[in-house]
């Protein structure tokens, strides 16, 4: 079983935090160490706003991990994203600010991260980054988040 004795979101009642930097993102012990393995996240939904004009942005999000010691715990990310949705930071903050947190938080072998953002002015932004190459041996499937092609 699983040590959660140390988490204090999950089973409980938690409000949306202020902002990404309050948010509490918490872990659980790796319950397959030694296995190199893949945890894949979506978030076919995450928002957050332009920082210059206030005006709402959309992205699709796909986290993909290879977890050492530890995996993160999903409500405690659901709470981190959710975060976002009044934060004011571009595309490329957003994006590359998730990736760092977790890898600060986790240690994983191997981490990436897609940001897909839906377009503002005409222009689609995708973010990627990962934390170098994919360990030897591990199944990494495509994101699976086709290129924007409006209405075309």
């Amino acid at each position: 079983m699983t040590d959660t004795s140390g988490l204090t979101l999950l089973g409980r009642p938690a409000g949306l935090p202020e902002s990404p930097d309050t948010a509490v993102l918490e872990r659980v012990p790796n319950p397959h160490p030694g296995y190199r393995y893949l945890v894949r996240f979506a978030a076919p939904e995450f928002t957050s706003l332009c920082p210059l004009t206030g005006q709402p942005d959309f992205a699709h999000l796909v986290i993909d991990y290879v977890p050492q010691d530890w995996l993160v715990e999903s409500k405690s990310l659901k709470l981190y994203l959710s975060a976002f949705r009044n934060h004011g930071a571009f595309h490329e903050a957003c994006t590359v600010a998730i990736a760092r947190r977790l890898v600060e938080v986790l240690s994983p072998a191997w981490l990436r991260i897609g940001g897909y953002w839906y377009p503002r002015g005409g222009i689609p932004i995708d973010v990627f980054y990962q934390t170098g190459p994919a360990p030897e041996g591990v199944w990494v499937p495509e994101q699976g988040v086709q290129p924007y092609r409006g209405r075309g």
